[in-house]
C-alpha cells in the first residue's frame, strides 16, 4: 500500500496533427491541477508511455488529442502497466474515435444521427487514377447524400481535414485531395452547433458555437475571434433538457466513463443530430468542456479536480491491497 499522495502525471504533446493544441491543454491543466495535487508534466514525442511512470505513485491525466492519445492505444498501454488514469477506458476510447461506430452505438439508444458513408482512401501512384476515382465516388455519394456533402476523417479530431462541399464538382475536387485513410462523407446539416460536457454520466451546460465563417473548421476553432460562443446556449428549457438527455444517452451507449464532450447540430426547431463524442477534448479555460462546466457552477480549477477524482479512487483501490 502506498502511503504517499499520488502524483498527477499530465500527458501533453504527442505525435498527432493536434500536438500544439495538446501542449496548450496540458499547460493549462497542469497549472490547475497543481492547486490541488502534486503534479508533473510529461511531454510525449512518440507513441509510447514516457519513462519514469510508477503505478504506485502516478495517476495519469492525459490531454493528448487525436491518434495515439484518443484511439485507445495509450489507454491499453496504461492498463497493461497497471497505471490508473482519468477518462474513458481503452474500449470506449477506440469506439468514440471512430465517428461511424459512435453514431451506430448512439442510434441504438434512440439518439438521432445524420446519414453518412464511411470509405477508405488507398494510396495510388497516378494522378489520373485519383481524379477518375474521385469523380465516380462523387457521383455515388451525391446519389446517396444529396448535393451538399461534408467530408472529414473518420478517426481524427479538431476538424483536421474537414471540407464542406456545396456542389458535385467541389466534392470531386476534395475527394481527389484526400490522403490515405478512413474518411466519412455526411449529408450537410445546416443548423445550430451545440456542445455539452458530461461529467460522470451527467450532462452539464449546453454551449452554442457560432463560427463567423459559417463553418466550424480548424481555423474557426483556433483563430482568436473567429467564433462566438454562448454559454449557456439561448435555448428554451425543453430543448436544453432534450440536448442534455441525448448527450447522456450517447455517453452511456459508447461505454464512456468519467467525462467527455458530446457535440450536436440542431436543425430547425427540434431536429437534433449527434455529430461526435470527444473523450479527451480541449482543456484550456476557454475550451468547450470548461465552458459547459461553468454553466454548472464549476470554474476551471474545480472542473479539473472533478475530472481526476474517479481516477484517484481507482488508484486508491488498486494500491490498498
Amino acid at each position: 500500500m502506498s502511503s504517499l499522495r499520488p502524483i498527477i502525471a499530465v500527458f501533453a504533446g504527442g505525435t498527432s496533427s493536434e500536438r500544439e493544441v495538446s501542449l496548450g491543454s496540458g499547460r493549462a491543466s497542469a497549472i490547475a491541477l497543481a492547486r490541488s495535487f502534486p503534479s508533473q508534466v510529461f511531454e510525449l514525442t512518440s507513441d509510447a508511455l514516457p519513462a519514469g511512470l510508477d503505478p504506485a505513485r502516478h495517476v495519469v491525466f492525459s490531454t493528448l488529442h487525436g491518434g495515439f492519445g484518443e484511439d485507445g492505444s495509450m489507454q491499453r498501454l496504461l492498463d497493461e502497466a497497471g497505471i490508473a488514469y482519468a477518462g474513458c477506458d481503452a474500449a470506449s476510447s477506440a469506439l468514440t474515435m471512430d465517428k461511424t461506430r459512435t453514431k451506430q452505438a448512439a442510434a441504438s439508444r434512440a439518439v438521432q444521427v445524420g446519414p453518412g458513408v464511411v470509405f477508405n482512401v488507398a494510396a495510388t501512384s497516378t494522378a489520373t487514377a485519383e481524379s477518375s476515382v474521385a469523380t465516380l465516388t462523387a457521383d455515388a455519394l451525391v446519389a446517396q447524400l444529396g448535393e451538399e456533402v461534408v467530408l472529414k476523417p473518420n478517426d481524427q479530431g479538431s476538424s483536421v481535414g474537414l471540407t464542406i462541399n456545396l456542389t458535385r464538382a467541389e466534392l470531386a475536387a476534395s475527394l481527389g485531395q484526400l490522403t490515405p485513410g478512413s474518411w466519412l462523407a455526411e449529408r450537410r446539416l445546416v443548423g445550430r452547433e451545440l456542445s455539452v460536457g458530461v461529467l460522470r454520466g451527467a450532462a452539464m451546460g449546453v454551449v452554442e458555437i457560432r463560427p463567423k465563417s459559417g463553418v466550424y473548421d480548424y481555423a474557426s476553432k483556433y483563430t482568436k475571434g473567429a467564433t462566438e460562443y454562448f454559454a449557456p446556449a439561448p435555448l428554451d428549457a425543453a430543448t436544453t433538457l432534450a440536448v442534455q438527455r441525448a448527450a447522456e444517452s450517447a455517453f452511456a451507449a459508447c461505454g464512456c466513463r468519467d467525462y467527455a464532450r458530446v457535440d450536436f447540430i440542431l436543425v430547425g426547431v427540434g431536429e437534433l443530430y449527434l455529430l461526435e463524442i470527444n473523450t479527451l477534448p480541449g482543456m484550456k479555460e476557454t475550451s468547450l468542456l470548461p465552458m459547459s462546466a461553468r454553466c454548472a457552477g464549476l470554474d476551471f480549477t474545480a472542473l479539473i479536480r472533478e475530472l481526476v477524482m474517479p481516477a484517484l479512487g481507482r488508484f486508491s483501490a488498486a494500491t490498498s491491497h
